[in-house]
């Protein structure tokens, strides 16, 4: 039997890619998204990467449904007869969630805790959570293990590590959990790049806008020293590890099973999305500079407010509950995504 696989925020960044790989394995999808920063060509765009056969510009097996996460009658209307959920749907924006710490918090917290409601009460078995490795804040222990103290150090943080506790009053709530019944998986991404992240929106990456300025002859900003550092990992690497979450992996990465039980229990058990390696911006203007053949003019302004000093994950529980290693070298995804950035700025200017 076929089933359907919800995908909030499924015409983002992230989003837009994780429907792309359902679609191209044979996946029913719907999409829950606004489209305040989602984009109906992200949409447009997968089903002819995906090679499913469209029309009105979706995939046959690819439904949108245009709302948000905070009514919860809609989200009610997305989940019904879904038997996975993908979470994406969130403001990203650190600098944003200080502006309107109450938006952020109603969208993450109360959007997060209509989807858990509405994934439960329409039957589903997974809900994995977009988490981020902001719920660690600054810390010492490097790379920072799962069982590192959260220490948000943002209202964006904070949300998502609340989302994180939803989850596992889910699990906790449901007698089931678990075994063979309602489950979450919560991924902690570390700083995701890659085609289709906006430079222009408020919630984009570093790499984006630095792209961005870089193809416009315009300076690169570097909010302090330039020393601070990321553990960059490529938008197709955090999609593989959210759908080895969706469909459950044995050690090593095979299938548990076949069938409605293939699912390993998770029980929201945080699991970190990286790469495990350290790059400073002054790396990555090093590097873009040399996918580019452009040498970055860099200007150097203060530290932001809840900017974390430096960040790298340890990989070995996403390795051993997911099967997961992030197989992409940033040299190589950075050159695919200024391909990418050229091809599109070059298609919009004709």
């Amino acid at each position: 039997m076929t089933t359907t696989v919800l995908v909030t925020g499924g015409a983002g960044f992230i989003g837009s890619h994780a429907v792309e790989e359902l679609l191209a394995h044979g996946e029913r999808v719907r999409v829950l998204d606004n489209f305040t920063t989602g984009r109906r060509e992200n949409l447009a765009g997968v089903t002819e990467a995906a090679g499913v056969a469209g029309r009105s510009g979706y995939a046959g097996d690819l439904e949108v449904v245009e709302g948000d996460v905070r009514d919860t009658a809609t989200v009610a209307v997305a989940a019904a007869g879904c038997d996975r959920v993908l979470h994406l749907a969130a403001i990203a924006s650190v600098s944003r969630s200080f502006d309107d710490p109450q938006e952020t918090r109603v969208v993450n917290v109360d959007g997060t805790a209509n989807v858990l409601a509405a994934a439960r009460a329409a039957g589903a078995r997974r809900v994995v959570l977009a988490s981020s490795c902001a719920v660690y804040g600054t810390t010492d222990a490097l790379p920072v293990p799962e069982a590192a103290p959260p220490h948000p150090e943002s209202p964006y943080a904070q949300s998502k590590l609340e989302g994180e506790r939803l989850c596992r009053a889910a699990c906790t709530d449901d007698p089931n959990a678990g075994t063979d019944g309602f489950d979450t998986a919560v991924l902690r991404f570390f700083n995701v790049y890659g085609p289709r992240q906006d430079p222009s929106s408020d919630y984009s990456g570093v790499i984006a806008i630095f792209m961005d300025r870089l193809a416009r002859a315009r300076p690169c900003t570097v909010y302090g020293d330039g020393h601070q550092s990321r553990d960059f990992v490529y938008v197709k690497d955090v999609v593989a590890a959210c759908r080895a979450a969706l469909d459950g992996r044995a050690p090593g990465g095979g299938p548990l099973a076949s069938g409605p039980q293939a699912s390993r229990p998770l029980v929201a058990e945080p699991i970190n999305v990286g790469t495990g390696v350290e790059t400073t911006l002054h790396d990555v203007l090093a590097a873009l500079a040399a996918a580019s053949g452009r040498e970055p003019v860099v200007r150097y302004a203060a530290a932001r407010e809840g900017d974390i000093r430096r960040s790298r994950a340890a990989c070995e529980r996403a390795a051993e509950l997911l099967g997961f290693r992030a197989s992409t070298a940033f040299r190589e995804g950075l050159a695919a995504t200024w391909e990418w950035y050229l091809s599109t700025a070059q298609a919009r200017a004709r």
